[in-house]
């Protein structure tokens, strides 16, 4: 099928589907007859029809349509011996409010500004919308308008004249949608805390449009009508939107403008972070390995301090994540200590938000800059009742390039506590059924009928120092403290470049602006973890499963 055979169906298409019911209702505003409106109907269609399975490509469809509509009208008069009379296409905002008997929607037809005009009532507010709606669709008078909108006479006839105006400059003029209504972005955000009980942030930041909503709010303040034209999106659904994101605390009015009250970091600062951090990341590796000799050590001074079901090589893996961690923690300890008391900050040391939700949030553009390998971290969910214990379960996600079936499963609050039984070995009060799923998923291995962990199982208790390994200890926190100093010049070079974009109202919240720079050191992670293969410190094998690097547990 060649390329106009295919315009030409789908042209068929629209006009059957679009068009026959308001061409219907203008025969029978014309003729003021219903059998007449589908005989005149019936004629306008069969002319379109054949015009389109001929070689007719109209450019302009709709002026198209309907300039064919008023020819066929002007025949059917002319065999009845009368003339309809002219109609001069007078704009909408040149009515008189009282003059209800020009009809204002067969004027906006015969000028061919039908869609401007539903694109122009798509994109007033509320305020106007509802009472234009009522006044020239709904035929309803101005006493009758205001006395259900609890309005005055004067308000709603100011408010109709305010609307003609605004619908005239809409309908002279083509309008112009922005960038991300026809090119959508994606955002990357990155949370931490506690959801809210409608599973705040996540209902909205999953959506591709409360997405754009708030990096067109975060770069430009806008009214509502802003935003919509904007993103694409009619006014009546863009205000539910802006509603729910304010509710929700990720947007914020000011006057009548909305602007994000989070940060979403630019493509440009990643990159330039990025840069800053590679450039420290073989320095920084190299004090982190230094530290991890303290295991080594740890094996001769307490022996099964890791319970032994992994390898030395796979342990490296979860201890030197976990190292980088700490060393992120003390970071983000020394500048929450400038923070002071915040009634806003909740137990979990993020901001108090609505339906029980405490949680901060920071966007990131999507960048054409190679980041290090992403690597999250999960535990397993709290238990309903806060009656069971918490366990100490967590598991990086490791998305290395290399790594056959690097990922680990998402586990339940059930299934991190079955984990703990079989660690204590009460494996024989866990349901079958639950330990096979545990072992299939690679979190149990089973050996002469009894099942045993192949993750890293951790026994934190250490026994007094003894004078003797005092000096070993100060070697290794000499070299944790130079990772510490590392990461902190990276944490100003970030807190430089993230300051240089940030709303000014955001540098006022010392929280945010921490937990912001904090969450971009999330990437030291893959970072470090990608230098030390470079070095040699971490080994892997790719043709055995590796869901188990990362995956710990402690007792």
């Amino acid at each position: 099928m060649d390329e106009t055979k295919k315009m030409q169906e789908k042209l068929i298409q629209e006009f059957t589907e679009n068009y026959m019911e308001p061409l219907f209702y203008f025969c029978l505003k014309k003729t003021g007859d219903s059998e007449e409106a589908q005989d005149l109907t019936q004629d306008i269609a069969l002319n379109i029809l054949t015009a389109l399975n001929g070689k007719s490509i109209p450019t302009n469809f709709s002026a198209w349509v309907w300039k064919i509509a008023r020819n066929r009208y002007s025949v059917w008069a002319d065999k009845k011996h009368r003339r309809a009379e002219s109609v001069t296409g007078a704009d909408i905002a040149d009515y008189e409010i009282e003059d209800k008997n020009a009809d204002i929607l067969e004027s906006v037809i015969h000028s061919e500004q039908l869609a401007l005009l539903r694109e122009g009532l798509a994109f007033i507010s509320g305020d106007y919308r509802d009472i234009v709606v009522a006044f020239y669709i709904e035929d309803r008078s101005v006493r009758d308008i205001a006395e259900k909108l609890s309005l005055s006479q004067d308000t709603v006839k100011q408010r109709l004249h305010r609307a003609r105006k605004i619908l005239k400059e809409g309908m002279n003029m083509a309008r112009e949608f922005g960038r991300l209504s026809f090119k959508p972005e994606n955002i990357t955000f990155s949370n931490s805390g506690k959801f809210g009980m409608m599973n705040e942030p996540w209902i909205f930041l999953n959506r591709i449009l409360c997405k754009n909503i708030l990096l067109a709010a975060y770069r430009t303040p806008s009214t509502a009508e802003e935003l919509a034209i904007e993103v694409g999106v009619a006014l009546p659904y863009m205000e539910a939107e802006l509603e729910d994101l304010t509710d929700a605390t990720l947007l914020r009015k000011v006057g009548n403008k909305y602007e994000a009250n989070i940060m979403i970091v630019s493509a440009d600062a990643q990159e330039k972070m990025n840069a800053h951090l590679q450039g420290l990341v073989h320095e920084l590796t190299e004090h982190i390995t230094k530290f991890m000799s303290i295991y080594t050590w740890r094996d001769k001074y307490q022996p099964g301090w890791h319970g032994g079901y992994q390898s030395a090589e796979d342990m490296k893996w979860t201890l030197l994540l976990q190292a980088v961690d700490d060393v992120n923690k003390e970071i983000g300890a020394r500048y929450r200590q400038e923070e002071g008391n915040n009634p806003q900050i909740g137990p979990w040391g993020y901001t108090i938000r609505p339906n029980g939700g405490e949680w901060d949030v920071v966007g990131m553009e999507e960048c054409p800059c190679e980041l290090p390998s992403y690597i999250g971290l999960h535990g397993c969910m709290h238990a309903q009742d806060g009656e069971m214990p918490n366990i100490p379960f967590g598991a990086y996600q490791i998305y290395y390039k290399g790594i056959a079936g690097k990922k680990s499963d998402i586990i339940t609050y059930n299934e991190g506590y079955a984990l703990q039984q079989v660690v204590n070995g009460e494996a024989e009060k866990v349901e079958s059924a639950l330990l096979v799923r545990l072992e299939e998923q690679g979190y149990l291995v089973k050996k002469e009928e009894k099942y045993e962990p192949t993750f890293l199982v951790l026994y934190p208790d250490v026994p007094p120092i003894t004078e003797e390994h005092r000096e070993s200890l100060m070697n290794f926190y000499e070299s944790y403290m130079k990772a510490v100093e590392v990461v902190d010049r990276h944490y100003q070079y970030c807190l430089k470049q993230i300051l240089a974009e940030i709303p000014e109202f955001l540098k006022e919240n010392k929280h945010q602006l921490n937990h912001i720079v904090s969450s971009f050191l999330s990437t030291i992670r893959g970072a470090v973890l990608e230098e030390a293969i470079r070095q040699g410190y971490l080994t892997y094998d790719e043709e055995k499963d590796n869901r188990m690097l990362g995956v710990y547990l402690y007792v």
